[in-house]
């Protein structure tokens, strides 16, 4: 593999590992692989610790093409907990509201979905890399300021119902959207729809363009990869094999 001229890796992202833990451990591997001191790593859609899933990263001059494979459609498998609201729409904070969940049906679920499916308009939530006068909305929002995002228009593509637990009151989505579409945010959205409030407790990016899940290495499994894996080394370039 030449690591130097660009591959692609995709990856099956661990829980509570930010994007930026994915390509500091790839990038660290390849480094003691290759006997080098910098080497061009980058991702291609980041995706929250709190989610798990489809992550591609690019190393070398294949990071030219990170706009272009960021731009496929994703898909999602996301859980809402009906019923709460935090302020970051998932796990991330604790829980700020309770809100009545009794008039809760599958048939009510049903018939709101469809208002999500299509092009729309949705903000951002505050605890995310939007920037707001050149700060990050999540370093702000973290020290307690009030954030004001402007809304994003994108495509929903799809929304299944995968499974509905009314004791529970969780609901698990299946959802295909364009890129920039925030998870939490149509949790948020639902929930106010269903007039109960909700957030994410659970999130799995299963595709992103024709990458899916299946085709993902483990962390592990990409470490056992660069580490035995032959490298290819391009004709301008003097370190030698290790």
């Amino acid at each position: 593999m030449d690591f130097i001229t660009g591959e692609i890796l995709y990856i099956d992202k661990p829980l509570e590992w930010t994007s930026f833990d994915v390509v500091k451990r790839v990038r660290g591997v390849l480094l003691h692989r290759l006997h080098k001191k910098k080497l061009k790593v980058g991702h291609a859609g980041t995706l929250d610790p709190l989610a798990t899933g489809v992550m591609i990263v690019v190393t070398g001059r294949a990071t030219k093409k990170i706009e272009e494979l960021q731009a496929g459609v994703k898909e999602y498998v996301a859980t809402i907990k009906l019923g709460a609201t935090t302020p970051s729409f998932d796990l991330e904070t604790e829980i700020d509201a309770v809100l009545p969940t009794e008039h809760i049906t599958r048939e009510l679920i049903e018939k709101t979905l469809p208002s999500f499916m299509g092009r729309i308009e949705q903000v951002p939530p505050a605890f995310s890399a939007c920037k707001v006068d050149g700060k990050r909305a999540y370093n702000m929002a973290r020290k307690g300021h009030d954030v004001q995002l402007k809304a994003k228009v994108l495509v929903i593509d799809a929304i299944e119902i995968l499974d509905f637990n009314p004791e529970q009151m969780t609901l698990t989505l299946r959802v295909v959207c364009s890129k920039g579409t925030y998870i939490r945010a149509l949790a948020r959205d639902i929930g106010e729809s269903l007039g109960s409030g909700g957030h994410l407790i659970g999130l799995r990016r299963t595709r992103v363009g024709d990458v899916s899940i299946d085709s993902c290495l483990s962390m592990e499994q990409v470490a056992e990869l660069i580490r035995t894996t032959p490298i290819e080394f391009p004709d301008d370039e003097s370190v030698p094999q290790p």
